[in-house]
């Protein structure tokens, strides 16, 4: 009933399928990297070098929304003073960003 032609074309076909079918997951991949992972790791980058550069005297601004000045800082702690007589401890990761002094 089948003659070789037909099983040829029909084999062929199959391939084009499996193509069609792996495609629009890499496409959607390559989407998913440009649109979120690449940004998210710049911002991850960036956050990383501020909390690196952080020093005494800086002006911060923790997470949950705690304005001070640090006092002491070590690789994972720092102390802020948030007036003249309180002192807190804080992870140095729970810092959220750096306040100029222009603002």
């Amino acid at each position: 009933m089948f003659n070789s032609f037909e099983l040829a074309g029909a084999a062929q076909g199959q391939g084009g399928g499996i193509l069609g079918l792996i495609l629009p997951f890499v496409l959607m991949f390559v989407i998913f990297y440009f649109l979120l992972i690449r940004p998210q790791q710049k911002k991850q980058k960036t956050r990383n070098a501020m909390l690196s550069a952080l020093s005494k005297g800086d002006k911060v601004v923790t997470i949950g929304g705690l304005h001070g000045t640090i006092v002491e800082i070590t690789d994972d702690i720092v102390v802020l003073k948030v007036n003249d007589v309180t002192k807190l401890t804080f992870d140095r990761n729970s810092i959220s960003h750096s306040v100029n002094a222009d603002a």
